[in-house]
C-alpha cells in the first residue's frame, strides 16, 4: 500500500527518508504539532500512518537518494508497457526487456551495497526478493494513473495481473484478445519473452561462474599474501627479539664500564690530593734543607774564628 491520502508536503516526505528505526516517534511528533496547530484532522491523518517494512522502506530510500536510477527504471517499465501494447516482438521487445532488466539489477546493487549498509539491515534472500517485487510492481504500473506513489511505501506490492495490466496499457492496445496481450511480468512472459530471459539466465549463471571464480583466485591471493605476511611478521618479530636481547646486553656493559669509570675517577682525584700532599711536604722539606745548610755553613765560620 502506499499513502495517498495526504498531499506531498516536505514534512510527510521527510519521514519517509529517515532511517526505518527514527519512524514512529518522528511521525508521532509530526502528529502532535499538527493537534496543537489546531489541524487535527491532519495530525490524525498523519497519526494514522503505517511503518513502512523493511522492503517498502529500502525501495523509499532508493528513490530518494538515487533518483535518477529510479526514474530510469520508471521509464524502462514506461517502455516495455508501450511496446506491449503495439504487440511488439523481436529485438524491440528483447531491448525493451533487457532495458529494465539492467534498470532492476543496478537498483538491486544499490539496495544490496548503500541502503542496506546505511541502515544497518542484513540483505536476506527474501528482503531482496520483496524488494525486487516491489520494483517490479513500480515499473509495471510506470506512469500510469493510480500508480502507487513511489517514496512514501508502507508495504510491499504485487506486480498487476492479467485484468489490471489490460486496464494499464494505453488506449492503442486495447480491444485485442486478453490472450493477445503480451505480458510485462516474468510470471506472464509471451514466447520470445521467455526465449530472451532464459538466454538472458544463461548469461547471469555464466557471469556468477566468472565472478565465483574471481573471488576464489582474489581469496587464495588474499590467503598467500597473508602467508607471507605472517612470515615477515614473524622474521621481523625475530630480528626485534635478537635487537632487544643486544640492547640490554650493551647497557648492562655500559652501566658496568660507568662504574668502573667512577671508580676510577674516585681513584685519580685521590691521587691527585696525594700528589699535593707530597708536594708540599717535598717543598717543605727543601726549604728545611737549605736552612740546615745556612746553620752549618755559620758553625764552621764561627769555628774558624775561634781558632
Amino acid at each position: 500500500m502506499s499513502s495517498t491520502s495526504l498531499t506531498a508536503r516536505p514534512d510527510i516526505e521527510a519521514l519517509f527518508k529517515l532511517p526505518l528505526g527514527e519512524f514512529t516517534a518522528a511521525r508521532n511528533a509530526l502528529a502532535a504539532q499538527l493537534k496543537r496547530e489546531g489541524r487535527a484532522a491532519e495530525g490524525s491523518e498523519v497519526k494514522a500512518l503505517a511503518k513502512p517494512s523493511a522492503s517498502a522502506w529500502v525501495v523509499n530510500q532508493l528513490y530518494w537518494r538515487h533518483r535518477d536510477s529510479f526514474d530510469r527504471l520508471l521509464a524502462t517499465g514506461e517502455r516495455l508497457r508501450r511496446a506491449h501494447a503495439k504487440d511488439l516482438t523481436g529485438d524491440a521487445a528483447r531491448d525493451a526487456v533487457n532495458a529494465r532488466r539492467e534498470a532492476m539489477a543496478e537498483l538491486t546493487r544499490l539496495a544490496e551495497l548503500i541502503v542496506l549498509r546505511d541502515g544497518n539491515h542484513s540483505a536476506t534472500r527474501d528482503l531482496m526478493r520483496r524488494v525486487t517485487t516491489t520494483l517490479e510492481a513500480l515499473s509495471s504500473y510506470a506512469s500510469s494513473s493510480g500508480a502507487p506513489i513511489a517514496g512514501r511505501l508502507t508495504d510491499d506490492l504485487q506486480p498487476p495481473g492479467f485484468e489490471a495490466m489490460a486496464g494499464l496499457l494505453p488506449e492503442s492496445g486495447k480491444g485485442k484478445g486478453r490472450g493477445q496481450i503480451p505480458m510485462a511480468l516474468p510470471h506472464a512472459e509471451p514466447v520470445t519473452r521467455r526465449a530472451s530471459n532464459a538466454g538472458a539466465a544463461r548469461r547471469d549463471e555464466k557471469d556468477r561462474k566468472k565472478s565465483v571464480a574471481a573471488a576464489k583466485a582474489a581469496v587464495r591471493d588474499a590467503e598467500r599474501t597473508l602467508s607471507a605476511a605472517r612470515k615477515q611478521a614473524e622474521r621481523a618479530a625475530a630480528k626485534a627479539e635478537t635487537a632487544a636481547n643486544r640492547a640490554k646486553e650493551t647497557e648492562a656493559q655500559r652501566a658496568q664500564i660507568e662504574k668502573q669509570l667512577a671508580r676510577a675517577w674516585d681513584a685519580a682525584v685521590t691521587a691527585q690530593a696525594d700528589a699535593t700532599k707530597a708536594v708540599t711536604s717535598a717543598n717543605e722539606a727543601t726549604k728545611a734543607a737549605e736552612s740546615a745548610e745556612r746553620a752549618l755553613e755559620l758553625a764552621r765560620q764561627r769555628l774558624h774564628q775561634a781558632t
